[in-house]
């Protein structure tokens, strides 16, 4: 098994200032945890940058025009309530679409089974031609269109197993039928998106998840509703949206998960990917705030992934 991991220090110099929950200590807690002697054989790249072309498959031209000058030489620019940028801001929303996309040249082109991409900010809360929720630019939405653009690819399916529902990928997902898009959450929380109710033309499948929900009621969402519709739908390559901010550890919200649930639904997601499109699945991080939490999550994903 060969997987594939694409990060850049470019990603740590995104700092959207001092008590802000998406720290670059984030990124360096996973990184950290990943530069153990037991991820010895996780092949590292640095992330490139994305091309403008890229990013627009997805965003408006003129939102991604916007946001890219809007990036400050020194102090903040904020975007919304929860979303700033720093001077460092500009390369590592760039890179965190480079690297997405570049790990799905590698899974697509047969040089990896599979792919995580330790990038921050995460994007699945960015809209069309809004930033939201932390998130910038939708790294994970605009990699299934540039999956098919590219690599013409039929069918791109993301699961999103972050707290927090991707409003952003469901609206750009959700009148497409090549595309699918399934999410557990906690309801009510933000953004507010996600209730069951929400089908699109019946490419999305929302499981809202109350607080307090555990680790019985996350397994039987992707048991009785995720899986058997993902299996159904097929997809030519499967993303996953990793956000790991669903750990009883995590300070915005209350779902109450243990690590040991998210390798349960990497395997999972792993065995769909196997039966649907020869193994090929991309992951890229998105939520968790929790420092110690998320290093041991990322460390059971990505053990998973690696078939340790």
């Amino acid at each position: 098994m060969t997987t594939h991991l694409y990060q850049h220090p470019a990603c740590i110099a995104h700092e959207p200032g001092p008590h802000h929950p998406e720290s670059p200590g984030r990124l360096e807690s996973v990184m950290n945890k990943l530069e153990e002697a037991r991820f010895k054989n996780l092949v590292c790249f640095k992330s490139p940058a994305a091309q403008l072309e890229m990013v627009s498959l997805m965003h408006d031209p003129y939102y991604v025009d916007y946001i890219l000058h809007a990036v400050p030489d020194i102090g903040y620019v904020q975007l919304d309530p929860d979303t700033i940028l720093s001077p460092g801001s500009g390369e590592a929303i760039l890179r965190g679409v480079g690297g997405v996309c570049a790990a799905i040249d590698d899974v697509l082109s047969v040089a990896a089974n599979n792919a995580f991409c330790a990038m921050r900010p995460p994007g699945h809360h960015a809209e069309f031609s809004q930033a939201m929720g932390f998130c910038v630019f939708n790294n994970i939405a605009i990699g299934a269109k540039y999956a098919q653009k590219i690599h013409g690819v039929e069918k791109v399916a993301v699961v999103d197993f972050d707290v927090h529902h991707g409003n952003g990928t469901q609206h750009m997902f959700e009148s497409d039928p090549t595309l699918f898009y399934a999410s557990s959450h906690q309801f009510p929380a933000y953004p507010g998106t996600g209730g069951a109710l929400e089908t699109g033309v019946g490419n999305i499948i929302n499981v809202p998840l109350k607080p307090g929900s555990g680790s019985e009621l996350f397994r039987e969402a992707y048991k009785r509703y995720i899986l058997p519709e993902l299996r159904y739908f097929k997809p030519d390559l499967l993303l996953v949206s990793a956000g790991f901010d669903a750990h009883a550890q995590d300070p915005l919200c209350q779902l109450n998960l243990t690590t040991a649930d998210f390798s349960w639904v990497t395997k999972e997601l792993m065995q769909v990917a196997d039966a649907c499109c020869d193994g090929r699945l991309v992951s890229t991080l998105e939520g968790g705030y929790d420092l110690n939490a998320l290093a041991e999550c990322v460390d059971a994903h990505v053990t998973e992934l690696m078939g340790l």
